[in-house]
């Protein structure tokens, strides 16, 4: 599976966004996909992940009600929304992809390259 991220930007704390990642290679409705973030000088730590069904599981409690991961399965294609922005957002965001569930969340196969977004104060 390779993976290409897109739609990262500069915004300003409080505003939206939305990065997205297509896919191509094998199935893509066999895997579960996710989300990972890396801030300057932090470990990368899991956003959000999907599941071929469409179950979500959410990572740290700071996204939470605020990003919104989904699937569209006929694009092949990931996305995550994220709303009510703020400066410790900032981070290189990276898709992910994974046939289990739960190995996407801690350890995925398949990484994309990552692309960064930035949240103004």
């Amino acid at each position: 599976v390779q993976l290409q991220a897109s739609g990262g930007g500069l915004v300003q704390a409080g505003g939206s966004l939305r990065v997205s990642c297509a896919a191509s290679g094998r199935t893509f409705t066999s895997y579960a996909l996710g989300w990972f973030r890396q801030a300057p000088g932090k470990e990368r730590e899991f956003v959000a992940a999907i599941g071929w069904t469409g179950i979500t599981t959410y990572g740290a409690d700071s996204v939470k009600g605020r990003f919104t991961i989904s699937r569209d399965n006929a694009k092949n294609t990931v996305y995550l929304q994220m709303n009510a922005l703020k400066p410790e957002d900032t981070a290189i965001y990276y898709c992910a992809a994974d046939a289990s569930r739960v190995e996407v969340t801690t350890n995925p196969s398949y990484w994309g390259q990552g692309t960064q977004v930035t949240v103004s104060s």
